[in-house]
């Protein structure tokens, strides 16, 4: 069952790579490592859990920036 939640968040992982839009796949990325992390803490797995939390977070965060249009910075 544990082991179960862990191939998931590869699948949600890997779908993140045909979305055709930034923000879309920046979300299913955080989804992803949200799982991930949820399978850190069924496995008792520091490392894992505060890696995915850091990565769920960074996903999330930058999928709610505005874009800027080229030549601008």
């Amino acid at each position: 069952m544990i082991d179960s939640l862990g191939w998931l968040a590869t699948a949600v992982f890997a779908t993140s790579y045909v979305s055709r839009d930034a923000t879309t796949m920046r979300r299913i990325q955080g989804l992803a490592a949200c799982l991930w992390a949820g399978y850190g803490a069924l496995i008792h797995s520091l490392p894992l859990i505060v890696a995915n939390l850091i990565v769920a977070g960074a996903a999330v965060t930058t999928s709610f920036r505005k874009a800027v249009p080229a030549g601008d910075s």
